[in-house]
């Protein structure tokens, strides 16, 4: 068995090389680095290119949305990209207007039921309009929420609707005992794990600059929280997220 990072941000040059090596060393054999802009969805699909085992999205970011969406439906046919995002909503920060980020959130769902590929939804303060959108725009049958943040009622929403969720450090935080209700609540079949890295470095490694050798750290926090042995959530959310991205085609 192996783990799969499926959301992480991999960063170019040495840095990249390090934490690929060192997630090999951890057993976090797959990864799946993520776009947020044009250019670092381009810089996605060339590490991607350049790692065995990695795999990359094309998407813009919320913060991002003000810029628009020119060239972003080329990219989604480059080897190695395997889905569309993370696009959604935040209004958190606010850093793009917010009829610009509900506009590119619609058009990105678009673009993952046009090219039938999976969707990578970030949500931050926003679950009303980011299910009103997702409603009106038809939810891609492959659609994941990740780095979750909501509670189990948030959830059930997600999942009524056919989605999967995806926990991040923030199940080990000791603020966050929504974000483990939800967990527990959640499906083994519709349960991803990621590090999101730089971000959010799970306990107890806060205050240092996350990666994605951590995510085994992420995994035995929800085994511990449903109950599982750490061996059962390895094995499920490798196949939830190879299952998700499509990887079990030969060739892929």
């Amino acid at each position: 068995m192996a783990w799969f990072d499926h959301h992480c941000h991999i960063p170019p040059g040495e840095a990249g090389v390090e934490w690929h090596s060192e997630a090999q060393a951890a057993g976090v054999e797959r990864l799946v680095t993520v776009g947020t802009s044009l250019d670092r969805s381009l810089e996605a699909i060339a590490t991607a290119a350049r790692f065995e085992g990695v795999w990359a999205t094309a998407g813009v970011h919320p913060h991002d949305a003000s810029d628009g969406l020119d060239g972003l439906v080329e990219l989604l046919g480059s080897p190695g990209v395997v889905a569309v995002g993370e696009c959604g909503l935040d209004y958190h920060y606010d850093h793009s207007a917010r009829p610009a980020q509900r506009n590119v959130f619609a058009s990105q769902i678009a673009m993952a039921n046009d090219h039938d590929m999976p969707l990578v939804i970030h949500t931050r303060e926003a679950w009303d309009q980011t299910f009103e959108i997702l409603d009106r725009e038809g939810i891609p049958d492959r659609t994941v929420f990740h780095c979750f943040t909501g509670g189990p009622d948030e959830g059930r929403e997600c999942l009524d609707r056919g989605a999967s969720l995806s926990f991040s450090g923030i199940v080990t935080f000791p603020n966050a005992p929504e974000n483990r209700a939800a967990a527990a609540v959640c499906p083994i079949d519709r349960l991803l794990v990621e590090t999101d890295s730089p971000y959010l470095a799970p306990v107890p490694h806060r205050g240092k600059k996350n990666r994605p050798a951590l995510v085994p750290v992420v995994g035995a926090a929800v085994a511990e929280v449903k109950s599982l042995s750490v061996d059962e959530v390895e094995a499920a959310t490798w196949a939830n997220a190879t299952r998700f991205y499509g990887l079990e085609s030969p060739g892929t």
